[in-house]
């Protein structure tokens, strides 16, 4: 099928070169000129494993960008995949994808066939119907043959193409439109043939509030073990020993229970925090999210707390190992990084960092600390280290402790070993 793809960022760039992998010709569309030529060149405006092989092997073929919404108009479908950012009170600003929508509607004014607008951003339930839909339309002039869909991601930055190819479900809203229904089924039929995995036909509305539920219901878990684990650190208790243990109940299962500093990232906080607002718009007050939220924002100050058990931070140079809010990838949205280097700088500290591939983006907002080349730079002379992300690198190191002036430091991710001459801390272990 011909497909376009408006907004080329994490979400966008990936089911672009996705959906031309499973033999669709797609069309990416991008306000940023710059975006759009890099994409043209087959190189990836993001750092996500396996995209810039899918744009080597599509660019050019399969895979086209522009920032003609022009385009729009020769495709079957068109996949909405902007940014939904959070506003000062957790609820989601529209602005973005709504200008977009508009856009859309107006590329489709003249054509007579039936169009197909698919929400891909995330956005709160009844979103896609009372505010995009009549958005499209009226840009449209009205056109009675654009119809709408809902297809939530669940990309994880890092795995994306590898999520994306091999998912654990699809999920697919439409109202009451049995052409809305076969068109979106059919465009993942190979993506269904080719791994069977499981399809959930439902509305618009649930499907969007099944993204919500999924990433709340996760960020919960993780909140949940993490709180468990600093229980069990005041008993001396491996909180590690007792999540491989409830791990093996299937009712709970053992993904999501390594407890550490927290979840970051553009999902898990931007959705929880929309769905607390939305819920409290509408006169529920979610406590559970609420408590889930606060444990999260606290562990970066029990890193530092755990720091200062130690040694005095101030004055000290501190050494912060990862940046990025997950191993994989460049994105410090979110990341505990952040509150972290804050506190320290709050305490005197004279933070340098090292990250190995989102160190550049973590300058534009912390110019004024220094980035190392490695870990063994960032150590040197360290008065104290804290372990923020788990790069599998950092499971190397040994010896570089030894270049500390205070061998001290404090992991919350569980990949540092313990070692003789290294006082370390573990967050929840």
């Amino acid at each position: 099928m011909k497909l376009s793809v408006v907004g080329s960022g994490y979400v966008g760039t990936t089911i672009a070169a996705c959906f031309a992998e499973l033999g669709h010709e797609v069309t990416a569309i991008d306000i940023d000129q710059t975006v759009v030529e890099a994409l043209n060149q087959g190189r990836p405006p993001i750092h996500e494993p396996g995209l810039e092989e899918l744009l080597a092997d599509h660019v050019g073929d399969r895979l086209t960008a522009t920032t003609d919404y022009g385009a729009i108009a020769a495709t079957d479908a068109t996949f909405l995949a902007l940014p939904t950012p959070s506003k000062e009170d957790g609820s989601l600003e529209t602005a973005i994808i709504l200008a977009a929508a508009e856009s859309v509607g107006e590329s489709l004014a003249e054509k007579s066939e039936s169009h197909l607008v698919v929400t891909k951003s995330t956005v709160t339930p009844g979103t896609t119907e009372t505010e995009i839909a009549p958005v499209v339309r009226e840009a449209a002039g009205g056109s009675e043959t654009i119809t709408f869909g809902m297809n939530p991601e669940f990309l994880r930055e890092g795995s994306a193409v590898d999520d994306f190819l091999n998912p654990d479900k699809i999920v697919l809203g439409t109202a009451d439109d049995e052409w809305a229904a076969d068109i979106l089924r059919s465009i993942f039929e190979p993506l269904i043939e080719r791994t069977d995995a499981p399809v959930v036909e439902t509305g618009i509305r649930e499907a969007e509030m099944i993204k919500y539920a999924n990433n709340a219901f996760l960020a919960t878990k993780i909140s949940l073990i993490n709180e468990l684990g600093n229980i069990c650190k005041t008993y001396g208790i491996d909180a590690y020993e007792i999540a491989e243990a409830i791990g093996l109940d299937d009712r709970i299962g053992e993904q999501f229970l390594r407890s550490g500093v927290g979840w970051g990232g553009s999902c898990f906080p931007k959705d929880v925090d929309a769905i607390i607002a939305a819920a409290r718009d509408h006169g529920y007050d979610p406590a559970l999210l609420s408590a889930a939220v606060g444990v999260n924002d606290r562990q970066p100050d029990r890193m530092v707390e755990l720091l200062k058990r130690h040694v005095d931070p101030a004055g000290k140079r501190i050494a912060v190992l990862g940046l990025s809010f997950k191993p994989g990838t460049d994105d410090i949205r979110n990341t505990r990084a952040m509150p972290l280097i804050d506190a320290l700088l709050d305490n005197g500290a004279s933070v340098v960092a090292y990250d190995p591939v989102a160190a550049g983006n973590m300058r534009e907002q912390y110019p004024d600390i220094t980035y190392a080349d490695s870990p063994a730079d960032a150590l040197t002379g360290a008065g104290g280290a804290l372990v923020v992300t788990d790069w599998p690198e950092f499971a190397d190191l040994d010896q570089e402790f030894d270049a500390m002036s205070t061998p001290v430091v404090v992991d919350g991710r569980r990949i540092i070993e313990r070692r003789d001459g290294l006082l370390y801390e573990g967050l929840t272990w």
